[in-house]
């Protein structure tokens, strides 16, 4: 249902309108002010899909309603009623944003057409919004998710580089021990960057066959190899004007080296069992826990691939050398994993914490979190020193 309000000084005028609308649709909900001064207070006091304004009134006039209404609120539509010796004005409103002028006595169909028109603008405009919030709550869950917690030097450090090296496009090698949270700065330095409006595409090279890398990486064409029923888009291509994360890169095979090496080198790749060129922009972040030096000297990795990839190196510590962040750490995690699972959030006693800090962490970020979780279903509330030295494995 439509909420409408005319405004309007002549009584006859203003019975017409309304009766026009009305028996155009049922659902119009139409008020009616015989002024500026009380069209612009029932403005400010109730929620209007359309204002049908006179230009000129006593006490404020239709360019004063519309001025003030649309400071008060932007996505009003109005549309302006002129008479014949108002046509400058009436266009000098719709410079100041009203979204049409019908002339006195109105055309019946102009000005159905019109209001059918700024109706459908505002409906248009109220979906908009609601994705855009909608987005905009994706984006702060997401955010949320790879937030980066802890006040170690350490940590500090690496956001001191990530600020500095962000909104640049140098490529970027992340190195560090699994389950230490490289993809975490890697989301950190494309949400800091230029391109943040831009997807982040991840590909965790460890986990693709070697036969398939390059068709992930670069797409195919149809008919390529056995399987490809039809045209494919490779990450790259879905990562243009963007950002792609190669995790895992030391387990890359030589060939997918390769066309990664030429697609930096010129900016440029070609789907597997295909002769065309696509040119793409993409800023290109990877990251491995491979020692890479290492994987060039016994010939798995190619050294000058290595050199495009490392222009700005970042080296993400395991939780070990950072244990002053465990306490955060845990609240944090409690607090994310009782949202995401429904559980109640519990608090973890300074006892059972100073046991976690000195806990060895082989697993890193990944197992202090599984570990939260584990406590969260099986301890108690608070956590105690007894519930870590039961259920966390020594």
């Amino acid at each position: 249902m439509s909420k409408i309000l005319i405004i309007e000084d002549e009584a006859a005028i203003r019975n017409v309108i309304k009766n026009i609308l009305l028996d155009e649709d049922k659902t119009y909900e139409v008020e009616v002010a015989e002024d500026g001064e009380e069209g612009l207070n029932k403005i400010k006091s109730e929620d209007f899909d359309l204002i049908i304004c006179d230009i000129k009134m006593p006490k404020k006039d239709g360019v004063q309603v519309l001025v003030e209404s649309l400071e008060y609120n932007p996505d009003l539509s109005f549309l302006m009623i002129s008479g014949h010796g108002d046509i400058e004005t009436a266009v000098d409103c719709i410079k100041k944003g009203a979204f049409d002028y019908i002339s006195k006595p109105p055309d019946l169909n102009r000005f159905l057409s019109s209001v059918r028109n700024a109706l459908d603008k505002k409906v248009l405009l109220t979906k908009n919004k609601e994705l855009t919030s909608e987005n905009k709550a994706l984006k702060r869950k997401v955010a949320k998710r790879y937030e980066m917690v802890g006040e170690s030097k350490v940590l500090e450090n690496i956001r001191t580089i990530i600020n500095k090296v962000a909104d640049t496009d140098a490529r970027v090698l992340i190195v560090g021990p699994n389950g230490s949270g490289k993809e975490l700065v890697a989301h950190h330095i494309h949400e800091k960057s230029s391109r943040n409006k831009m997807p982040l595409i991840e590909v965790n090279c460890a986990a693709i066959p070697s036969e398939l890398i390059e068709s992930e990486l670069f797409g195919h064409v149809k008919g390529s190899f056995t399987g490809a029923h039809k045209d494919k888009e490779g990450k790259f291509e879905l990562a243009n004007g963007g950002t792609i994360f190669l995790d895992e890169i030391g387990d890359m095979s030589l060939s997918a080296q390769a066309k990664v090496l030429r697609a930096l080198q010129e900016a440029k790749i070609s789907r597997v069992g295909a002769d065309r060129e696509i040119k793409v922009d993409v800023r290109v972040i990877a990251a491995t826990n491979k020692d890479l030096r290492k994987e060039i000297e016994e010939g798995r990795f190619r050294e000058d691939l290595y050199h495009r990839l490392a222009v700005i190196v970042i080296e993400v510590p395991g939780l070990n050398e950072r244990r002053e962040d465990i306490s955060q750490l845990v609240q944090h995690f409690s607090a994310q994993i009782a949202e995401s699972s429904g559980m109640p959030p519990k608090e973890f006693s300074e006892e059972a914490i100073k046991i976690l800090e000195k806990y060895d962490w082989t697993g890193n970020i990944r197992e202090l979190r599984n570990v939260v979780e584990r406590m969260l279903i099986l301890g108690g509330n608070p956590v105690s020193k007894t519930d870590v030295e039961n259920f966390v494995r020594k």
